[in-house]
């Protein structure tokens, strides 16, 4: 098999092998991060807690 075709079939398997690891990455990495409900303690924190939900335009 000359140069070029071993090329050929090294770039060609490396680009199979690169997008089945990112085609993994996908589905074992989560898309949200599930964040903590945390009650808000004082006034600031609940004005913030509510424009972080869209309470406040």
């Amino acid at each position: 098999m000359d140069d070029f075709k071993l090329k050929l079939v090294l770039s060609i398997l490396g680009g199979i092998i690169f997008s089945f690891v990112f085609i993994l990455l996908a589905f074992a990495l989560p898309l949200e991060k599930d964040e903590l409900i945390v009650k808000p303690k004082g006034l600031l924190e609940e004005v913030s807690h509510s424009a972080k939900k869209g309470a406040i335009p």
